[in-house]
């Protein structure tokens, strides 16, 4: 089931320039999105009311700290009921150092990208989220070495219209 909000070119055009930089004024975002500053400002109001738009956030370099280390963590469960992945999961994001959490299919059930400061602070957070809990079966982590991208954006090309489906109106039995 499609349960995505119908967007016009003006709702497209606003979030585009806000997923580039959410730090603009309505001013110049309206200015940008060749709208008045009043269409800005209500348009965006609906987008956050509509929870299209998530959060505005900045977005921290790590190339700013002198540690620092990513993780992409893959874990397994032993037991994979609803309630035992829900409470994992539930551990997984209160930790701060979790910036990413996914539950994934086929393989691992949950992929985890991490960051923390070195290996230490990482092997605290190996202790407190993957040892003490008996339900985790097996963890894999690769430690990110460059990363080449990253680019937290939406695509917001339109989708092509689904052509209607075609029936056959003069359908004859077969002999």
């Amino acid at each position: 089931m499609d349960q995505s909000l119908p967007l016009d070119e003006v709702d497209q055009r606003l979030l585009a320039l806000l997923q580039d930089d959410a730090s603009r004024s309505n001013q110049a975002l309206a200015e940008a999105a060749r709208v008045s500053p009043a269409t800005a400002l209500r348009r965006v109001r609906r987008l956050v009311e509509q929870r299209v738009i998530e959060r505005q956030v900045a977005i921290v370099s790590p190339a700013a700290f002198d540690t620092g280390l990513t993780a992409i963590v893959e874990v397994t469960l032993d037991r994979q009921g609803a309630e035992r992945l829900d409470a994992f999961e539930a551990r997984a994001v209160a930790e701060a150092a979790v910036q990413q959490c996914y539950r994934v299919s086929p393989g691992p059930d949950c992929i985890l990208l991490v960051w923390v400061r070195d290996m230490s602070h990482y092997n605290a957070l190996v202790q407190r989220l993957f040892t003490e809990d008996a339900n985790v079966r097996n963890v894999k982590s690769y430690f990110v070495t460059r990363r080449a991208k990253f680019e937290p954006r939406v695509d917001l090309t339109p989708r092509p219209a689904q052509p209607p489906s075609t029936t056959p109106s003069s359908a004859t039995p077969g002999p």
